[in-house]
């Protein structure tokens, strides 16, 4: 999961996220599952770190 410049997070697989990709302000993962990975952003944005698309 990765957020992007303009605020809101983005469930992308691992292998698409490269190191020069400078509109990524913050990363995280990688998670077991897609449930997972919509739980976290979920509570990420119940917690404030990314608005909700």
């Amino acid at each position: 999961m990765v957020k992007h410049s303009i605020g809101n997070c983005e469930i992308v697989p691992s292998d698409l996220v490269g190191d020069d990709n400078l509109k990524i302000i913050e990363q995280w993962g990688p998670f077991s599952s897609q449930e997972e990975a919509i739980a976290r952003r979920i509570g990420l944005i119940r917690a404030g770190k990314c608005q909700p698309v």
